[in-house]
């Protein structure tokens, strides 16, 4: 059956809340993937940040069989061995004490965390401006795209808006009837933002002055993504909350929130819950996962193909400057033209993002090899030359 076939069967059964598909996908292999027409696309977006290991790898696949053979569902009534692995494993990357809630997906790892800090016995929240933590009503509460949050208002929430990366914006919100600031360390659907230096060794220190939560959403950047676990490590704080989602599970969905020192206990029994999330065969996935970019040396293999992918691109006419650290790479393009440029790099085989109209989104697999990358920089600058002409 063609991808126009697929196409039409979707738009006459699937809710239309994406718009048409780009194309129908039916098959992945590592960095590749096929659509139904038979194209082969190099794909630079791993589904958004989510395929870390590319499609369809063996450790995954192992893990996931394994586990599945052995137990699946159990419920949250009952711990899994899994669960508690991939628990303190998690615990152990971030270096601190505390406790994990474990989620389906990275809004419902900022929905845990949005009721932590309704646990400080405060309510607001200060979040920067080009946010994105998720749609569900608590996660679209913190989002700042207006057009995401208006047709659902009112929605919960005492919240605070301030320029990314502005401290002292940041400094002038922050007082003691603040529960939590919320920051992304790096912000992936505002096109790979990045703060100036120091910004979050400034929210840590604001935060702490006034007793209140320090929460970083790592959803889109943690496990591996920027070349550390974590993308706050390099500046050396350490936050009370840290969401994440994506990447961990390499596609098998799972999110997880974690929360350091004394935020591990503000969440007590029948506070939360959730019926799938941690389950046996998601945290397996994600075990894979860790031990995979450990065994590989995956996080030095990010920053160095990371680095490959913005000099390549650095000096093409159309761009101003490359953003971003390891594999979530942010391509800033003097004119408003991302949205003609993502359309033709899917005709010449490349998956990748226009994530606003000036600025390219790439997070590909961390497994891109050199030569993929080389590949993936002499097709996308053949494409900003033909949209550039």
């Amino acid at each position: 059956m063609s991808t126009a076939e697929w196409t039409s069967r979707y738009q006459g059964a699937v809710m239309n809340t994406f718009g048409p598909p780009q194309t129908v996908l039916v098959r992945g292999e590592g960095s590749h993937v096929w659509d139904a027409d038979g194209r082969k696309y190099l794909d630079l977006l791993a589904g958004i940040a989510v395929n870390a290991l590319g499609h369809g790898h063996p450790a995954i696949i192992e893990a996931v069989t394994r586990q599945l053979a052995i137990l699946g569902h159990t419920s949250n009534f009952f711990a899994t061995e899994p669960q508690i692995t991939l628990a303190e494993k998690l615990l152990q990357l971030v270096g601190h004490d505390g406790r994990v809630f474990f989620t389906n997906s990275g809004t419902e790892a900022n929905e845990a965390a949005f009721k932590i800090t309704r646990r400080t016995g405060r309510t607001r929240i200060v979040v920067a401006e080009g946010s994105f933590h998720g749609r569900t009503m608590g996660a679209l509460a913190l989002t700042s795209k207006e057009a995401y949050r208006a047709p659902f208002e009112p929605l919960p929430g005492d919240v605070t808006w301030v320029p990314y990366g502005d401290a002292a914006a940041l400094e002038a919100a922050v007082d003691d009837t603040v529960a939590a600031v919320l920051i992304e360390p790096i912000q992936g659907e505002a096109g790979v933002v990045v703060p100036p230096d120091g910004y979050l060794r400034h929210a840590r220190e604001v935060t702490t002055r006034h007793g209140a939560l320090l929460w970083l959403d790592e959803v889109q950047t943690g496990m591996g993504r920027t070349g550390a676990w974590f993308a706050y490590a390099e500046s050396g704080i350490v936050p009370d909350v840290v969401t994440l989602a994506k990447g961990l599970g390499g596609g098998i969905p799972i999110g997880a929130c974690i929360a350091i020192g004394d935020a591990g206990t503000l969440l007590q029994p029948g506070n939360h819950g959730t019926t799938f999330g941690g389950n046996a065969v998601a945290t397996a996935a994600a075990l894979a996962v860790i031990a995979t970019i450990e065994r590989d040396a995956l996080l030095e293999h990010v920053v160095t193909i990371g680095d490959q992918l913005r000099r390549g691109l650095d000096d093409h006419p159309l761009v101003a400057e490359t953003t971003g650290r390891g594999l979530l790479v942010g391509v800033v393009l003097h004119e408003p033209l991302a949205a003609q440029v993502q359309k033709a790099a899917m005709a010449a085989g490349l998956i990748l993002n226009n994530a606003t109209p000036d600025r390219l989104r790439l997070a590909p697999p961390l497994v891109l090899t050199e030569d993929e990358a080389a590949e993936a920089v002499a097709v996308l600058r053949g494409v900003l030359d033909e949209v550039s002409a």
